[in-house]
């Protein structure tokens, strides 16, 4: 579980680094999931609805209107939701949302290539992955 931010994206990518490459048998096993805790909280008319990403915020306020009643917060980190929010919306076996890691004998040299391209020490063929991928980003969080 990390932030829903491109920092947490960042530290999943960290953790699942070191995952592939100490502790392959835990991902080839289906045992590693990535928890998904909302980008947003909307309150309006104490209602509480919770979105994942940017599209699904404007999806909630063109269902239930924009206008001075609405009170959206950002969370900048899991720190920023209590401890009932983050049961409510990231650990509840309810109602979470979890992303299973799969990795499989077919995609483990692409997925080597992968985290060795963009975790490794070789500063230019990150930069080509990055040049060339760049323009398939889709939510950028700056």
């Amino acid at each position: 579980m990390t932030d829903a931010d491109v920092d947490g994206a960042h530290i999943s990518t960290l953790l699942l680094t070191f995952l592939y490459r100490f502790m392959p048998e835990l991902i080839k096993q289906g045992h590693v999931y990535l928890a998904q805790p909302p980008l947003y909280k909307l309150e309006k008319n104490k209602k509480v609805w919770y979105a994942y990403s940017d599209p699904e915020l404007d999806a909630i306020l063109k269902e239930v209107g924009r206008d001075q009643n609405n009170k959206i917060q950002r969370y900048k980190g899991l720190g920023e939701m209590d401890a009932e929010q983050l049961w409510d919306t990231t650990m509840d076996p309810q109602h979470r949302i979890l992303k299973r890691v799969v990795m499989d004998d077919e995609t483990s040299s692409e997925l080597d290539l992968t985290f060795t391209t963009l975790m490794g020490d070789k500063v230019e063929p990150r930069k080509e992955f990055i040049e060339e991928n760049a323009k398939y980003v889709q939510n950028l969080d700056i």
